[in-house]
């Protein structure tokens, strides 16, 4: 499938963004990344609404990396409403994100999160950590099809 979609990246902060699409393509893991800035065109990805209207909204990613404190609708209902539909419950989600609060992980994992990422300082150790990430998601974890 030419253009399965196999990464989508929800994250606002441009520099995070850039190092995690750099880490992913760098180690060859994914051939088709789509990157939203924020939860709201998350949601239009999903529901095939706004400037994702008329979108085939069966074509799902392998995996979601989510950031949780963006603007407009945040990584914690994003994360809610995946997990709360029939079409996208069983589609993996990781949050990415820079909360090591214990109140963001509790409710993460209580909403059905797959796994929960706090973001690594320093370029190098974040390269690693998301090649890491993408290596596993993309070719060892099986997902239901």
């Amino acid at each position: 499938m030419e253009n399965e979609i196999e990464i989508l990246l929800v994250e606002d902060n441009p520099n995070d963004a850039e190092m995690t699409l750099r880490a992913l393509k760098k180690n060859h893991l994914a051939n088709r990344i789509i990157h939203l800035k924020d939860g709201a065109e998350a949601l239009d990805f999903f529901h095939g609404t706004g400037n994702f209207s008329g979108r085939d909204i069966t074509s799902v990613p392998k995996v979601v990396l989510l950031d949780l404190k963006m603007p407009k609708v945040d990584g914690i209902e994003v994360l809610r409403n995946l997990k709360s539909s029939p079409n996208t419950r069983s589609i993996p989600v990781v949050v990415l994100t820079s909360s090591k609060e214990d109140p963001d992980i509790k409710i993460c994992y209580e909403l059905g999160v797959n796994s929960y990422i706090v973001k690594p300082v320093g370029f190098e150790n974040f390269l690693k950590a998301i090649s890491e990430l993408g290596f596993y998601w993309l070719l060892l974890n099986q997902s239901p099809r």
